[in-house]
C-alpha cells in the first residue's frame, strides 16, 4: 500500500460487516446496515503523536472518508475531529 495520511488523519481499516450468523443464517441488508464505529489503524501521519498502527479507535459515527485501496475498504479519519477514543492495550 502506497497511501501516507497527511495532517492529522489515519488510515484505519474497517471490519467486515458479517451477512450471516455462526450457525449459517443469513442476514437481510436491513440487518446489517449500521456502519461500524470501529476500525484498527493501518497508517499515520508524521504529525499523530497519540496512537500507534494497530491500535483500535472509536470514530464518530459518520466520520471521515472512505477509500478503496487494492480492493480493501478503509476510512481517512483525523485524529483530532473524528477519533472518540482508543481501546487500551
Amino acid at each position: 500500500m502506497n497511501f501516507q495520511p497527511i495532517g492529522d488523519r489515519i488510515l484505519a481499516k474497517v471490519p467486515e460487516v458479517a451477512t450471516a450468523t455462526q450457525s449459517g443464517i443469513f442476514l437481510p441488508e436491513t440487518a446489517t446496515k449500521e456502519r461500524p464505529t470501529q476500525a484498527v489503524i493501518v497508517a499515520i501521519s508524521e504529525s499523530t503523536k497519540d496512537m500507534n498502527i494497530g491500535d483500535t479507535v472509536v470514530y464518530a459515527k459518520f466520520a471521515g472518508t472512505e477509500l478503496a485501496i487494492d480492493g480493501i475498504e478503509y476510512l481517512v479519519l483525523d485524529s483530532k475531529k473524528d477519533i472518540l477514543g482508543v481501546f487500551a492495550k
